[in-house]
């Protein structure tokens, strides 16, 4: 069997730390393309006339250009090297802008997030293993890259919420503004002071190796080594809930929040997701200094005490427990993204870490596309309390399952 492959061996002294923030802003930019568009879907729909189930499918278009860009991007990404997967990536970032500000149709408008679904999955993969490559081993990057996420996803509504709400022509203008976040990123990305890497990785036939080294096909379901697949279940058992339950929050939120409050003003709709990720953030930040297993049960807790405030508020209709739904569900999103990046980049090789982040991500996001959907058709269907009361509650058991094999495992996530 052969032996692990080494980490690429530095040629330099390490980059300052300013550096390590510099290569997470093209995580943050591309995840607030990611969720921009959440406050403007009242105006599209009005526009366009679709309801909550179109509304969802438009949602999945986006998982599902994620879920094939991480088919390729982490593999590509470990092979040729981070700028090649993430420059073309921006650029796509940037024709949907260009679709977003102009959509005629709803097909338009799930292009839009067809391509921007695949700027996303070679960020969680190429972009977040940039962050952890140039911190060199420090504890800054997994926290940065984890953290810019959430962030950029905050970021998003309410920098929509408020430009659509203030500015002429809403749609036109957040997306020229996101579009010009984007150029940024991708001038941060041409600068990156990237390590030095290998070439010649395995780019054969052959199966894949159980080792650090990549080899087959470049478009394969994300994997780790063997070694690693412990890892990668534990940090799946509390993010896939986690992610679930705020992209609920994303997906089908400013309905509740209209129902609960009688508004559809935009801005609160994106404040509502801005608080959300600011709790994901404040949470790592928080945490960063406990054992991985303690911040995965802190995830599943969170996360079981947000879905169950979520129905509490579906039926009392009181804006108490939707705050702490909120609040929650970010916590539990964040904690469990957290642990599970902290565990992938200290265990998984370098040469395989941006395959493992695509594949963290991949198991989180198909859950986080296919029960939203779900629950969209429900709501149409049954009507809203009664959909998200199945949701909630399917979430919430989810996540309990994740805690116990966390706490049955923990001795894996030390």
């Amino acid at each position: 069997m052969a032996a692990p492959a080494p980490a690429p061996p530095a040629t330099s002294a390490p980059p300052p730390a300013r550096e390590i923030w510099f290569a997470a802003w093209p995580v943050v930019a591309i995840f607030i393309l990611s969720n921009a568009a959440m406050p403007l879907y009242a105006v599209w729909q009005r526009q366009l006339g679709f309801g909550s189930g179109t509304l969802t499918l438009i949602y999945a278009a986006y998982v599902v250009g994620l879920l094939g860009a991480l088919l390729v991007a982490g593999v590509a990404s470990d092979r040729v090297g981070r700028k090649p997967v993430l420059v073309p990536a921006l650029l796509l970032g940037i024709v949907a802008c260009l679709i977003y500000a102009t959509a005629p149709s709803v097909a338009a408008l799930a292009t839009a997030r067809l391509l921007t679904g695949v700027a996303t999955g070679a960020a969680v993969s190429a972009g977040m293993a940039a962050v952890t490559d140039i911190a060199a081993g420090r504890s800054l990057g997994p926290l940065l890259a984890s953290t810019g996420m959430v962030l950029g996803a905050g970021i998003g509504p309410v920098l929509a919420g408020v430009l659509s709400e203030t500015a002429p022509a809403p749609t036109v203008t957040v997306f020229v503004v996101e579009a010009v976040l984007l150029a940024t990123a991708l001038v941060a990305v041409i600068r990156m002071p990237l390590p030095q890497r290998r070439t010649g990785s395995g780019t054969g036939s052959g199966t894949r190796s159980g080792t650090g080294t990549a080899t087959g096909s470049w478009v394969r379901l994300p994997a780790v080594p063997r070694a690693n697949r412990r890892h990668l279940a534990l940090g799946l058992a509390a993010f896939a809930p986690g992610i679930s339950a705020t992209a609920f929050v994303l997906s089908l939120g400013p309905s509740l929040l209209a129902g609960l409050l009688g508004t559809a003003n935009r801005a609160v709709a994106g404040g509502m997701a801005l608080a959300m990720f600011l709790a994901a953030t404040g949470v790592q930040f928080a945490l960063r200094r406990l054992a991985v297993r303690t911040i995965l049960l802190t995830s599943g807790a969170a996360t079981v005490a947000g879905t169950l405030a979520l129905v509490t508020a579906v039926h009392t209709a009181a804006l108490a427990p939707l705050v702490a739904a909120v609040i929650l569900a970010g916590a539990g999103q964040g904690a469990g993204q957290l642990g599970g990046l902290t565990l992938l980049s200290r265990e998984v090789p370098a040469t395989r870490r941006a395959e493992a982040n695509a594949a963290l991500n991949a198991g989180g996001y198909f859950l986080a596309g296919a029960l939203p959907v779900a629950d969209g058709y429900l709501s149409d269907a049954i009507g809203l309390p009664a959909a998200a009361t199945t949701f909630g509650l399917a979430v919430a058991a989810l996540a309990t399952a994740g805690a116990a094999l966390v706490a049955v495992r923990g001795a894996d996530a030390r």
